[in-house]
């Protein structure tokens, strides 16, 4: 089986990002945004997927958080994409509960290139630090659109806000670790179709 690793480079007037994806790593994250929570994030998200994960972004974070998050989750979400090429013989599917004290959240991934974001996710705090709750959305629907998967992200208990957040990030990475497995018993494109 080839490396499934992939860069991907995006240079704006607001950003420059560069994200290293490698599904088959060891859990190692070097995470360098500027937005402290998301590399915490983003760290917990390598570990628990066992993925290496290397992020760099210079942002204007004078301006707020929201161009580095969004396009830090487009950066990820392309190089997904690309990393899984034609899908042959992946899972595809898979879901992961994760617990975090008080906290439970589901997450359910379908690798279909269909990408539709379900984020059922309330929480009462509008910060965590100096960190805006709503991004969180927001980067996942940037790695949805651009990993053109289908994912349902579900807050089924939980008060403490960065328990909610830090349980989204490891199911994700759990259910995508699930998903991105090669299963040798599958033969193509895990479709009838034939394509995804």
């Amino acid at each position: 089986m080839s490396e499934r690793k992939t860069t991907v480079k995006r240079k704006t007037s607001e950003t420059d990002v560069s994200v290293t994806l490698n599904l088959d790593g060891t859990g190692l994250g070097n995470i360098r945004t500027g937005v402290q929570f998301l590399d915490h994030m983003l760290t917990l998200f390598a570990k628990h997927g066992v993925f290496d994960l290397d992020v760099s972004c210079t942002g204007d974070l004078a301006v707020d958080a929201h161009h580095s998050v969004e396009d830090i989750g487009i950066c990820l979400g392309s190089a997904l994409d690309k990393t899984l090429g034609d899908k042959s013989g992946l899972t595809r599917f898979a879901h992961a509960y994760f617990p975090m004290d008080e906290t439970l959240v589901r997450v359910v991934m379908d690798l279909s290139g269909r990408p539709y974001l379900v984020y059922n996710v309330r929480v009462e705090r509008e910060r965590v630090g100096e960190f805006d709750a709503d991004l969180i959305e927001e980067f996942w629907k940037a790695v949805v659109t651009h990993a053109r998967v289908n994912m349902h992200i579900e807050l089924l208990y939980g008060r403490n806000t960065h328990h909610i957040f830090e349980a989204i990030f490891k199911a994700a990475a759990r259910a995508l670790s699930l998903a991105s497995r090669i299963d040798a018993r599958i033969e193509g494109v895990p479709s009838t179709k034939g394509v995804l």
